[in-house]
């Protein structure tokens, strides 16, 4: 993932954390996919496609109200688009 030098990486133990003052993505490896957690509202995501998940008060690994998942490679540009909202979001923090 690249969205610049501000964003750090951090491996948890369940998850992996994308950051810059607060984590705007976590992605959760699963055995044959990858859950992805949006730090974000449900009610703020542009997701014209669907994927995503209002998880709102749910309890889960990672952060945020919107969840994501990710089964191979032709659906990466569709995630990304959302997990650029979230890190345009908190860029403005």
């Amino acid at each position: 993932m690249n969205l610049g030098t501000a964003v750090r990486r951090e491996f948890k133990k369940l998850y992996v954390a994308y950051k810059m003052d607060t984590n705007f993505t976590d992605i959760i490896i699963q055995k044959s996919r990858l859950r992805i957690s949006v730090n974000m509202k449900f009610s703020e995501i542009a997701d014209p496609k669907g994927l995503c998940k209002d998880v709102t008060g749910i309890g889960k690994w990672g952060n945020g109200d919107v969840e994501l998942y990710l089964d191979g490679l032709d659906g990466l540009d569709d995630v990304m688009k959302i997990i650029e909202q979230s890190f345009a979001a908190h860029e403005n923090d």
